[in-house]
Parts: structure tokens; sequence; C-alpha cells
């Protein structure tokens, strides 16, 4: 299925790493393997037509405060802080690393997508109502065009999914496709 990405957006995936995808992580989403050949699609399809393809990345110290409430993961320089091979970044294009749940929040994505001359963003990855629905609304707040493709985002139940995305569509105006 292809997404007909404009010229003036980018595709951003969200944490697809292998703390979160693969069966070893550390937390382990598992309907986060299911995107993956999707995600490869419209990957394969943006990078096709020139589209700016942007990597948000969980990446913390190994003191990170946030580990008071999850387990360790996603540390920096560690294997399960890697995006997964499958998806794996090509040298020009960008890794947001960020410490909080949206990738606005402490980081220069702002600054990027308005030097890229991006409006519009396509957001995928896990988890839907952890950094997708966070990065989403503030996403909105900075003015920008947001999709968020069903297909190409995963969180732990079917049913958090289908809340998240019918709330970014009736309160934020979020695209759900």
């Amino acid at each position: 299925m292809p997404i007909g990405f404009e010229a003036y957006s980018a595709l951003l995936i969200t944490d697809m790493l292998n703390d979160f995808v693969r069966e070893e992580g550390s937390l382990q989403v598992p309907s986060a393997i299911g995107i993956v050949p999707f995600l490869e699609e419209i990957l394969k399809e943006a990078r096709d037509r020139g589209i700016p393809v942007i990597f948000l990345s969980d990446t913390h110290r190994k003191d990170d405060k946030e580990f008071r409430h999850w387990p360790p993961h996603a540390v920096e320089n560690t294997w399960g802080g890697e995006v997964i091979e499958e998806l794996r970044p090509r040298p020009e294009e960008h890794i947001v690393k960020k410490r909080r749940y949206s990738a606005f929040f402490g980081t220069d994505l702002d600054i990027m997508l308005r030097e890229l001359g991006v409006s519009k963003i396509y957001l995928t990855g896990v988890l839907t109502n952890i950094c997708i629905l966070i990065t989403a609304v503030d996403a909105v707040m900075h003015h920008y065009e947001v999709v968020v493709i069903r297909n190409g985002v995963a969180s732990l139940s079917d049913e958090v999914d289908e809340f998240v995305l019918q709330q970014l569509e009736e309160v934020f105006k979020v695209e759900v496709t």
C-alpha cells in the first residue's frame, strides 16, 4: 500500500529498536515485529521518492531516572538501543536521540524538520500509546500536519491502539490512515 508522500513531508520511524522489537529485548512489544514488513515497504517508498527519513531513537544513560518506572532499556551504545537490522538507517538519514517520550522534548527535531522544509510528518513505530501519542500531540502543538499510519504502529493491545488513534483523530485532528 503506497503512502504517496508529499514533497514537504518526512517519514518518522519511532523506537524500532532491538529492545522493543526482538524477543531478547528488555521491553519487547510482541506486536512490533508484525509491523516490520510494512515499515520496510514504506521506508523503501520514502527513500525511492527522496523523502527525508528520520529515526527517533529512545536513548538512555545507564543511570537514567526513567528506570525507576521501567526496566533498563535502549541504553546508549548497546545492542538494545540499536535500530533493528531490517530498517537500518543509511548514513545520510537522520537519527534523533530522545530521552523522553516526545521526540520534540530536549532534541533538535523541530529545527531539523524546518531546515528540511517539512511541514507534514508521517509517524510510525512503537508504542502507539506512549511515544507515538506524545510525539504526535507535540507535533500538532508545533503546527505540523500529522499523519499516524495505522498499519505502522504497535502497542501492547489493539484496544489501546484504537482508543489512542481515535483520540488523536477526534481531539487533535491528526490524520490516521
